[in-house]
């Protein structure tokens, strides 16, 4: 009698345990699909003191302003690298201009590539999820300071007046419902991470 209650017990054990793979591995691959659909935007300050976060967002205003007919919030993730790379020395060039004009001497350096980035909520509305984004970067000097990021497709940051999609339109139901409830998916964004981190560190 005992041997079957263990065999009962061990066998609803597996079948938990089975289930849980099986619903983190479903919320996984969403979390690679929305990964996938997302481009994202990231100015990095010199460093974290009130005059390098300050010219940070006035590098940020300049460089949207001079690309504003390629930051119109229509270029997606997959579009980002070719397009935008034939207008990264003009945009340099303007992130330049302003360093100068505020009496500061830092290089900036603008880039289109696929990097890592941990769970992050934009304006306590939408969660992103742990992992590898294609991303705009503008890293201005040392890059040691805190970063404006935003999400550039689907266009949730940009003022654009003639972008028209909007993220339900870029993803499924179920990856809508994801992103727009970062508080009921707090532990498996955090299983996701901690996975990311692992991917990451062996890549």
């Amino acid at each position: 009698m005992k041997k079957t209650v263990l065999k009962i017990e061990a066998s609803i054990l597996v079948s938990l345990i089975i289930c849980c793979v099986l619903n983190i591995s479903a919320f996984s691959n969403q979390c690679d699909s929305i990964r996938e659909k997302m481009l994202r935007m990231h100015v990095i300050a010199n460093s974290d003191s009130e005059e390098d976060q300050q010219l940070k967002l006035k590098v940020r205003d300049a460089v949207l302003r001079e690309g504003k007919e390629i930051f119109d919030g229509s270029i997606t993730s997959s579009e980002a690298e070719e397009k935008i790379t034939p207008y990264i020395s003009r945009l340099e060039q303007t992130a330049k201009d302003v360093i100068l004009s505020q009496g500061y001497d830092y290089d900036v350096r603008i880039t289109v590539q696929n990097e890592y980035f941990k769970t992050r909520t934009y304006d306590n509305t939408v969660t992103l999820p742990a992992g590898y984004y294609n991303a705009v970067n503008v890293v201005i000097g040392e890059g040691k300071g805190k970063n404006w990021w935003c999400v550039m497709f689907p266009p949730m940051c940009l003022p654009s007046a003639s972008a028209e999609c909007e993220i339900d339109d870029v993803l499924n139901k179920e990856e809508s419902e994801i992103v727009a409830n970062g508080k009921k998916y707090k532990f498996k964004f955090k299983i996701v991470e901690i996975y990311e981190e692992f991917v990451k560190k062996y890549k």
